[in-house]
């Protein structure tokens, strides 16, 4: 009784974040989805740092645009085992299972997109239209290469038996959230979590649509690493900065809000998308604006998912880093 009395007491000492440190690390709703997407984030976010050095080797000639969306198929096969693995050591922290979810996370709206857009060039006669064969070979990649890696990667996953590492006793019943002012809302937090990390990219982003969707040629992939790291870095710190106020408010649903906050970013991008289209590309027509606005929701959607798992993790971190500095029982 009088350790209970004792830990009481404690308790009414605490404010703000050190208050909730036995329900901080209670696992999120939807954890199938949740280890889904940061499997996804992670194998998208090696995708890119691979992208970076083979443009930085000089793999990427200049007027060989072939090259980029070829590297790009190999290579997302190639590492569709780290999503795998990812996913489902995360998955065994989480007591969850799902591997197929993670497989088709963003393959499935990719290749609905894909399918949607091949028919418009098709149905148009353009030169847009990828023949038979190169669809048979890409068919072929995913069911040999990406699908078996997924499955190795997700077996050595599950074989590591790594333990999710708490620093405090989750107590058994969940914590009432109090009351919060609408600016401490989801979407309110995203909106300012995707500003800045957008804003440091802003500038790049046209000379990157002009070479993609225009005549233009881009080659400085140096500043556009820079670029990409200066993005990591901003998107890292603002996500942690949200956790922590947050976490001081006596909100402890940070997970998702965290990797939400952290893609938030590729909302932004797809927003300059609009703009772009509207006042500075010269396209037109149905099946010019299909394939911008789709080819781009799924850039859009794969930004957010790795993004997103850059936030959740330094939010992780962060969260681990200032719990373990406190007294947990």
């Amino acid at each position: 009784r009088y350790g209970h009395d004792e830990e009481s007491a404690e308790e009414q000492e605490e404010t703000g974040w050190k208050y909730i440190h036995g329900d901080v690390f209670r696992f999120p709703k939807n954890k199938s989805l949740f280890a889904a997407c940061l499997g996804s984030g992670t194998q998208l976010f090696a995708l890119t740092v691979f992208i970076f050095v083979l443009a930085l080797i000089g793999v990427f000639y200049p007027y060989n645009r072939g090259a980029l969306f070829t590297a790009l198929v190999v290579i997302y096969a190639l590492t569709s085992g780290i999503a795998g693995y990812t996913a489902t050591s995360f998955y065994c922290q989480l007591e969850v299972r799902n591997l197929l979810l993670t497989g088709c996370l963003f393959c499935g709206p990719l290749f609905l997109t894909f399918c949607f857009l091949n028919t418009v060039a098709i149905v148009y006669s353009a030169t847009a239209a990828l023949p038979f064969g190169t669809i048979v070979v890409i068919v072929l990649i995913w069911t040999l290469v990406t699908s078996p890696l997924l499955v190795l990667g997700g077996i050595a996953g599950k074989n590591s038996k790594n333990e999710f590492q708490a620093p405090c006793r989750t107590k058994k019943f969940p914590r009432e959230i109090p009351p919060l002012p609408w600016y401490r809302g989801t979407l309110p937090q995203m909106a300012m979590a995707g500003f800045l990390p957008f804003s440091a990219i802003y500038i790049e982003l046209y000379y990157i649509f002009a070479s993609v969707w225009g005549h233009n040629i881009y080659t400085i992939y140096s500043i556009l690493f820079i670029v990409f790291i200066i993005l990591l870095i901003v998107t890292a710190f603002i996500t942690i900065a949200l956790t922590y106020f947050q976490l001081a408010a006596e909100d402890h649903e940070w997970w998702w809000r965290s990797f939400l906050c952290g893609g938030s970013t590729g909302l932004f991008v797809y927003a300059y998308c609009l703009y772009y289209y509207y006042a500075r590309s010269e396209m037109s027509g149905f099946m010019q604006t299909s394939f911008f606005f789709g080819y781009m929701a799924c850039i859009c959607y794969g930004f957010f998912l790795m993004l997103g798992m850059v936030g959740f993790r330094a939010a992780l971190l962060f969260v681990r880093h200032i719990y373990r500095s406190i007294k947990c029982e």
